[in-house]
């Protein structure tokens, strides 16, 4: 089933809006975000910085995750990451980044995400696995639930 997508992730993540991602495919276990990095998201060699692109990279393992339980949130348990050549900003367009569900339990999923840079070419690659949430514990004694937008999607 397909899910409306308008380019927001249905919850506020402040790091996320800063990096300026957009939500671009969210239906069926797979996911596609769209990262075009900024001069203060690069690192000293006039890439983008690894910590950007692995937030990247969870982010849309954690959407394809959510893509079959919209209703649901879920938190990275695991990431391994793997970066293949530096991902160059380009005037040709956006990084791009695409995220699969390989596999889920009740409770776990079992993603892997690619960025590819304009030319299509990978960039970094990572396998991740995340638990799905209802609520998110906050103190030892306590629970909030998420801070859903109605009828929005929510990532981590």
């Amino acid at each position: 089933m397909t899910h409306a997508v308008s380019g927001g992730f249905g919850v506020e993540i402040p790091f996320v809006t800063h990096l300026g991602f957009d939500l671009t495919l969210f239906a069926d276990g797979h996911s596609e975000i769209r990262y075009a990095p900024k001069v203060e998201h690069l690192n000293s060699f006039n890439v983008t910085h690894g910590g950007a692109l692995m937030t990247l990279l969870d982010v849309t393992m954690a959407t394809a995750a959510r893509s079959v339980a919209p209703e649901m949130g879920v938190v990275t348990i695991e990431m391994k990451t793997s970066f293949m050549q530096p991902a160059v900003p380009s005037a040709d367009g956006p990084l791009v980044a695409k995220g699969e569900l390989m596999h889920r339990t009740a409770t776990m999923a079992f993603t892997q995400a690619t960025v590819l840079d304009a030319a299509g070419k990978p960039c970094a690659h990572a396998t991740g696995t995340f638990k799905y949430v209802k609520r998110l514990v906050t103190g030892s004694r306590s629970v909030n639930p998420l801070n859903l937008n109605p009828g929005g999607l929510s990532t981590d």
